[in-house]
């Protein structure tokens, strides 16, 4: 990446870090709902960036990766702040410092299409984990079932980012064998969860009627996975980012309406 294109990285991501996700009005408090879609959409945002990384550096769909990536890492900045304001218990705020301490190592590598691959593997993969680790710990102190339905369908949406990366790296030839197994479980487990949460007693018939718009995306994403032709292998990789966005798109808004249960 030269020089000229880390500067206009910088500013993109200085005003995407005040527009990328909409700030808590002032007075308001966040709410446990509320911190469990958040933390949830930093295991979201930890796979997105990850993904978005290995678009720019495959050369697919570049523009648009860019941006992905740009958004993707001041959202996860500005939700780590915002998650302040609701720690409950000494376990959370030590898992709160954990996760950010995995951040910390792990975003410079994100701005350089330079870094190693592997080494994005690895940190990518701690900050999963520990953003995980905080998700659950705030479904636990909520113990509602809202609260695991919050839990569950977005971790669906951060298994929608985790294919389309696990698909690239293994398209990319880094970690080819793990990156398999990934993709593997994470399709398995996108596909068990989806029908678990159709199964809810809280669905309400839009939360319903949403879900069946996921099916319909999901559909369109597995075939997207299972390209592997190496004829054209830019044509497979911008299918699987597209698709993958738009699945991430209908699964947010799931997520949102369980957070309003």
């Amino acid at each position: 990446m030269q020089r000229r294109d880390f500067v206009i990285f910088g500013a993109a991501c200085g005003l995407l870090s005040a527009t990328a996700v909409a700030a808590p009005v002032a007075g308001t408090a966040l709410s446990l709902p509320m911190a469990i879609n958040k933390s949830g959409r930093l295991r979201m945002l930890s796979q997105r960036s990850a993904k978005a990384w290995l678009l720019l550096v495959q050369g697919v769909l570049p523009e648009r990766g860019r941006s992905i990536l740009h958004q993707s890492l001041a959202s996860f900045e500005q939700i780590l702040g915002e998650l302040k304001s609701l720690q409950p218990g000494d376990e959370i705020r030590g898992l709160a410092q954990a996760l950010e301490q995995e951040w910390r190592a792990c975003r410079p590598l994100l701005v350089d299409i330079r870094s190693d691959a592997k080494a994005i593997w690895t940190h990518n993969e701690a900050v999963l984990a520990a953003a995980q680790k905080l998700t659950v710990a705030y479904e636990k102190v909520s113990g509602t079932a809202s609260g695991q339905l919050i839990n569950l369908s977005g971790r669906q949406r951060m298994l929608s980012q985790r294919m389309a990366k696990a698909y690239l790296f293994r398209q990319m030839g880094v970690n080819a064998a793990e990156a398999s197994s990934m993709l593997d479980a994470s399709m398995k487990e996108f596909a068990k969860a989806h029908e678990t949460l159709k199964a809810a007693s809280q669905n309400t018939a839009q939360i319903k009627a949403e879900l069946a718009l996921v099916e319909q995306q999901w559909f369109f994403f597995q075939n997207a996975l299972q390209l592997t032709s190496a004829a054209d292998r830019v044509k497979a990789a911008s299918d699987v980012g597209t698709t993958s966005e738009r699945i991430l798109e209908q699964m947010d808004l799931v997520v949102g309406l369980y957070e309003r249960l």
